[in-house]
């Protein structure tokens, strides 16, 4: 408890605010943009921070990766262009809600939801990163062939008309996943192109399944007239009504999202998939 209550004495001083201000803010910018993440900006940034104060440095790098990953629900709902992996499943209902007009409230949501998040993800870390550290290294392949098998079901799951459909998406995203190195050192399925030693990054895939035709969707539609859609910031600010509506769905997203993080080679985007599907089924 010590060691929080000097962390916290240290982080609201004027310049580690500063810092923590600039890094969000850059990180909301970079991860607004489809096809730069958050660890290409830190990568950039690393070598800034060799003159600077250890807690310093991780003040700022910290704050530009949480909003790097918040920043990227804001294309995601108002072009359907996922600036993150992680907001990909931010495009199935926010960019809906924003072409019907309520960009604010399909915003304001988003950001609510990724500040709970946040907190209870940070709750997490302060009190179980060491053992939850020293028992994630316990897990073989079997355990992530299993995660891997339970992200299917998930996808699966979500197509509620045709879930052989949506195990065929999952599939097909395992087989996409497959080109490149192995675990073992040998290069597989890349076909003889050396530019595919790497496999697909998920980024660019994204980018092609969710950019590109919706970039092709308005080309071939760009002479059709277009009715306009009124569009407000209204429902931005959730009223406290709403907070009592969405809390449980917050706090059940958050803890799922925080128990898939912990897990080493998993991250936000199977996170966000579980969670999603959790709050489609209730």
């Amino acid at each position: 408890m010590q060691e929080f209550v000097s962390a916290c004495a240290y982080l609201f001083q004027p310049w580690p605010l500063a810092l923590l201000a600039l890094g969000t803010t850059l990180g909301i910018v970079v991860g607004a943009i489809p096809g730069l993440t958050g660890a290409m900006l830190i990568s950039l940034t690393i070598p800034l921070t060799f003159q600077m104060e250890g807690a310093d440095a991780l003040i700022l790098l910290v704050a530009m990766y949480v909003g790097s990953v918040s920043g990227g629900l804001i294309t995601a709902t108002l072009l359907r262009m996922p600036g993150t992996p992680a907001s990909m499943m931010t495009t199935l209902d926010g960019y809906p809600m924003a072409r019907n007009g309520n960009p604010g409230r399909a915003l304001g949501l988003g950001i609510t939801a990724s500040l709970v998040g946040g907190l209870i993800s940070w709750m997490f870390l302060w009190t179980l990163a060491r053992p939850m550290a020293d028992w994630s290294t316990q897990l073989g392949p079997f355990d992530f062939f299993a995660l891997v098998m339970t992200a299917v079901v998930l996808v699966a799951s979500l197509s509620e008309e045709s879930p052989l459909a949506g195990i065929f998406a999952g599939c097909l995203g395992v087989l996409a996943s497959m080109p490149g190195t192995s675990p073992l050192g040998e290069v597989r399925l890349t076909g003889g192109f050396v530019q595919l030693n790497d496999g697909f990054s998920l980024l660019p895939v994204l980018i092609g399944l969710f950019a590109l035709s919706q970039i092709i969707k308005d080309v071939l539609s760009i002479d059709s007239p277009m009715a306009p859609i009124p569009v407000s910031r209204r429902g931005m600010f959730l009223s406290l009504s709403q907070w009592k509506e969405q809390a449980v769905n917050m706090v059940r997203s958050s803890l799922l999202g925080s128990w898939i993080g912990i897990l080493p080679g998993i991250g936000a985007n199977i996170g966000s998939v579980v969670a999603y599907s959790a709050a489609k089924n209730s």
